[in-house]
């Protein structure tokens, strides 16, 4: 059923694996009502508190909403948001924008992600940024902080777009990108800085943070993204063809898992990325035999998981072992 030389793969008939994956407009158009006028909200509030501590709030709600457009951006890179291919890129590239994650460089390097999750020959771009990383406990600790991102800003994607958009051939570049498509990269890194630029003109014209707050850096002051975004992969072991053992499962309250857009059923993601979020649930009940038990909780993962973090900060070898049902 699996060669050695294949990842591991849940049987599913094909008509059953159609329907799972039938994609729907209505449902693209809800999520994406519903996050954008909470943002917008927020955003609003924070206009009219503005000057006073009223508007630490809203800016707190606002940070973390925005904080979680990377769950906007990848369902739309998977062209899974919307049956429209039109509407699903149009989103991408906003999501993108939120997330500085460049479109070309990011459709191409997650493309690596699944194909070679957590290897390390092909190189998995995807391991360099927290899902794979293997920090101190200082480090791990400090990533909970809010605008700890700032002492990091030298080695953050502001600075690899900036690259990319003066012609620097990174090494992501070189490897994950085909050659062919470099060009796009260096334009839409361009135009990226070129946005950058307009907001902080349009901040010095104006003799107020606002715009920078509201549109360039406001993921930096939220870290609640940080809490479950962690969880697919954090503390499980590289270079492994399985799914089930470097990617993880975990139950969220309807709440966090509407803001995650149902990226909780990540084995589930990773064995079909072609099937929408909204249908992970489904399939899970289809293939839950064959998977390791999801976490119950955050809390839940927390208490298993964090052990095997601390341990990884001295010893790189002491991943989280994951029990398999067969």
């Amino acid at each position: 059923m699996h060669a050695d030389d294949t990842w591991f793969k849940p049987e599913l008939n094909k008509k059953l694996l159609k329907d799972l994956s039938r994609k729907s407009d209505w449902e693209g158009l809800k999520h994406f009502g519903i996050y954008f006028f909470f943002l917008f909200l927020f955003g609003f509030c924070i206009y009219l508190t503005w000057g006073s501590l009223l508007a630490i709030l809203p800016l707190i709600c606002y940070s973390t909403i925005w904080a979680y457009s990377p769950s906007n951006w990848h369902e739309t890179l998977h062209r899974t948001a919307f049956k429209s291919r039109r509407i699903n890129d149009f989103f991408y590239y906003i999501a993108s924008y939120m997330d500085n994650f460049e479109p070309i460089r990011w459709r191409w390097s997650h493309t690596l992600h699944h194909s070679y999750t957590g290897a390390t020959d092909p190189h998995d771009f995807e391991s360099d940024h927290q899902i794979f990383a293997k920090p101190s406990l200082f480090g791990f600790l400090l990533m909970f902080v809010p605008g700890s991102a700032f002492l990091t800003l030298h080695k953050s994607l502001y600075v690899e777009i900036i690259q990319h958009a003066l012609g620097v051939k990174t090494k992501v570049m070189m490897e994950a990108i085909p050659e062919r498509e470099r060009w796009k990269c260096k334009a839409v890194s361009q135009i990226f800085c070129a946005i950058w630029a307009w907001i902080l003109i349009l901040s010095a014209i104006g003799g107020t943070w606002l715009p920078i707050l509201l549109l360039l850096v406001p993921k930096f002051f939220a870290t609640l993204n940080i809490v479950w975004g962690i969880t697919q992969h954090w503390g499980l072991p590289e270079n492994v063809k399985d799914h089930r053992l470097s990617t993880r499962s975990v139950k969220l309250n309807p709440i966090f898992s509407f803001i995650y857009w149902k990226m909780e059923y990540h084995v589930e993601h990773h064995m079909f990325p072609m099937v929408p979020s909204y249908n992970l649930k489904k399939l899970r009940k289809e293939i839950d035999k064959e998977l390791p038990q999801p976490f119950t909780s955050l809390f839940d993962f927390y208490k298993k998981v964090l052990p095997a973090v601390i341990s990884l900060a001295t010893d790189q070898n002491k991943y989280y072992k994951v029990k398999l049902n067969n």
